[in-house]
């Protein structure tokens, strides 16, 4: 949730149309320039053929109502029963017709979706920059929000509004002959009036109804995040006797969700339906008053009437496409600021953080094979803060150190910046690759899945069998957890069903599994009991695993050589 949102006064909108199409290019061109395109342009090709049929044949069908009206008034039996038969004959063809193109169509839509889906899952977690998105770029919200419904909205409105687009441009093409032949006056009055309309539509409520939508999808983020935070962390509250305050959290989120809806009710349903129910009185009316003397003088057969009004609404329809389309185009036009606006920050997430002219210093980070510090000074990330100056150390393979210090002076913030994730301060670490790396958190991460993908994280496939899972799940004192939550293949929400010390414990498991040279503990044993901790230490030693701990268990010493108390500046 932002935390830092901007007013929707102060919020920069695109200024002007060339602006809104770069920034869906930005968007739309990453799956119609990638190695996907043919495909998607050959199933973009024959929609559009689908249509251009759909299009001849509803023309000829409009012919044929034209014409067994013009019979019955004539009592023309033969005519009649032909002009009904061809009818027949053409919405049977349409049936198939009509069944292949929904199926292309959502077919290619799904596809866009899920290969774009895919794309920003990918930069979203390649460079950290989900890290660097949730902890330092709070203007971005909701990225959960932008990836699941956003690309969901960009995609099926997108799409369809293109298709209509061209379905326009051939119904156009098609029925403006049939209607310029029938009464041209017709013809002039629809094209004045649709363009007018129109651009009344995008001119007066385009911008704020695009801003209001722009809001309502962030401040329905916020809200459910609210409720997403509350059920994650539901025993703290429950502890602190919290409700009441929570309660008006989401009361407050919800509240800004209902008066920017009221606000989105006032101008799209009041405002501009008031503007659309207005529109739509004349054209169905309109073709009988002109062509209403003719028919009467007998300079036309009565079926003129009926090809007349089939021809001038299907025009209609597509000549205001945009007015139609409004309320698509405007949640498009949101939808598309939010992605293009989050697309950006994935291609460059590493922060730029400057002061005028000034650029702040950043960490040397060296790969080697070894881990050291030398004269490292650490800052907060927005440079606000000093958590300690000038510290060095150096680890000898199979080595241990222990930092120590008061709460604030900075200990984890070093796992941090030996981990890469904060780089804002002075001087030099020198660490392995990361792969070699693992890193036990106080509370270690429970992924989403079965106890087995538990065990292996973070590797995707370990060719283990379920034996040797069993023994590595004795070594970390948990002999009797498989037959307790039902196998390894079982899916469970593992971070209620285990204690905090189990968790730690699988943690350990994932360290015996997957054996790295080096590991970093950051209170990792702090809800094992003094046997546990042993085991998980002793193991480290047996190994020559070379090791780095924060902790302030005084049965931590024994098991590290080297001692690091960091104090505040």
């Amino acid at each position: 949730m932002a935390k830092n949102s901007v007013p929707m006064s102060q919020k920069k909108y695109p200024k002007n149309h060339l602006k809104f199409f770069q920034r869906f290019w930005t968007v739309a061109q990453i799956y119609w320039c990638s190695d996907e395109k043919w495909r998607a342009i050959s199933s973009a090709l024959i929609l559009l053929v689908l249509l251009q049929v759909t299009t001849q044949l509803n023309v000829f069908s409009n012919t044929q109502q034209g014409n067994f009206l013009s019979a019955l008034a004539a009592k023309d039996a033969h005519r009649f029963w032909t002009s009904i038969g061809i009818f027949l004959g053409l919405q049977i063809i349409l049936l198939p017709v009509g069944t292949c193109y929904s199926y292309v169509r959502f077919k290619l839509i799904l596809c866009w979706r899920c290969w774009l889906t895919n794309h920003f899952i990918g930069e979203y977690l390649s460079n950290r920059a989900f890290y660097e998105l949730n902890n330092f770029q709070k203007e971005i919200d909701n990225p959960d929000q932008r990836i699941s419904e956003d690309i969901q909205g960009f995609t099926e409105v997108s799409f369809s509004i293109f298709l209509d687009i061209f379905n326009t441009c051939v119904q156009v093409i098609a029925f403006s002959g049939v209607l310029w032949g029938i009464s041209p006056i017709l013809m002039i009055f629809l094209v004045i009036y649709a363009v007018t309309c129109t651009l009344i539509a995008i001119g007066f409520f385009g911008k704020k109804i695009v801003q209001i939508n722009f809001e309502q999808q962030k401040k329905e983020g916020n809200f459910r995040f609210g409720l997403v935070r509350l059920r994650e962390n539901a025993e703290s509250v429950a502890f602190y006797r919290g409700e009441a305050q929570e309660t008006n959290l989401l009361k407050f989120l919800f509240n800004q969700v209902f008066k920017n809806l009221n606000y989105w009710i006032l101008w799209q349903q009041i405002y501009f339906g008031s503007f659309i129910r207005s529109y739509e009185v004349i054209p169905p009316i309109l073709p009988a008053l002109v062509l209403a003397p003719k028919v009467i003088s007998g300079e036309f057969e009565v079926g003129k009437i009926a090809e007349a009004s089939g021809a001038f609404m299907a025009l209609n329809r597509a000549m205001y496409l945009i007015i139609r389309r409004f309320e698509n185009l405007t949640s498009l036009g949101a939808g598309i600021e939010r992605l293009s606006e989050f697309y950006d920050f994935l291609q460059q997430p590493k922060r730029e953080i400057k002061t005028g002219v000034t650029e702040y210093t950043t960490i040397n980070t060296i790969e080697d094979n070894c881990l050291a510090i030398q004269n490292l000074t650490l800052y907060t990330p927005n440079y606000q803060r000093t958590l300690f100056r000038d510290i060095s150390a150096e680890l000898q393979p199979g080595q241990g150190l222990l930092i120590k210090g008061t709460s604030g002076c900075g200990k984890s913030s070093l796992l941090r910046a030996i981990a890469g994730l904060w780089d804002s301060g002075t001087g030099t670490i020198i660490r392995p690759k990361l792969e070699e790396i693992l890193f036990l958190p106080q509370r270690p991460y429970m992924v989403l899945g079965t106890l087995r993908n538990q065990l292996i994280y973070p590797q995707l496939n370990v060719n283990m069998t379920d034996d040797e899972l069993h023994q590595i799940l004795q070594q970390v004192n948990l002999p009797n957890l498989v037959e307790r939550c039902g196998g390894f293949e079982v899916e469970r929400d593992w971070a209620d069903v285990l204690s905090l010390g189990e968790q730690q414990r699988i943690a350990f498991a994932r360290l015996l599994i997957t054996k790295p040279k080096y590991v970093i503990l950051d209170e990792a044993t702090s809800a094992l009991d003094i046997k546990n901790e042993e085991n998980l230490y002793q193991h480290l030693l047996d190994t020559q695993t070379t090791f780095m701990s924060v902790g302030h268990r005084p049965t931590l010493f024994k098991y590290h050589q080297i001692t690091l108390e960091l104090t505040s500046p």
